[in-house]
């Protein structure tokens, strides 16, 4: 089973006990995350395409760590001008693990 969600502006693949690490959400380590935002879902060699999204569909997911990412440095230089400036980011992520995935019957 695989469903393609969309959070925090990206699309990721996922399917049940996979870890992934998206753009940081709100909430405390532990606590339970629900995904509607379901683009793609594949079930029994079935596949079934959202128009953007799938109704009724909904991906389960518990947060195991919020967290920061490597330091990247960006560096501006401006020759002849004596100018440079160097600067740090460290992007805020949050690290979920993917419970289930649930179609639910329309009604």
């Amino acid at each position: 089973m695989l469903a393609a969600i969309k959070t925090g502006g990206k699309q990721y693949l996922v399917s049940p006990k996979k870890k992934i690490r998206i753009e940081k959400i709100e909430g405390a380590e532990g606590k339970e995350i629900i995904f509607s935002d379901v683009l793609l879902l594949e079930k029994n060699n079935k596949i079934e395409i959202g128009t953007p999204l799938i109704k009724n569909a909904k991906v389960i997911g518990n947060i195991l760590k919020q967290g920061r990412k490597k330091k990247v440095i960006s560096f501006k230089y401006k020759p002849k001008k004596r100018y440079q400036k160097k600067l740090g980011h460290r992007q805020q992520f949050s690290e979920v693990e993917i419970k289930d995935i649930i179609l639910l019957s329309a009604q």
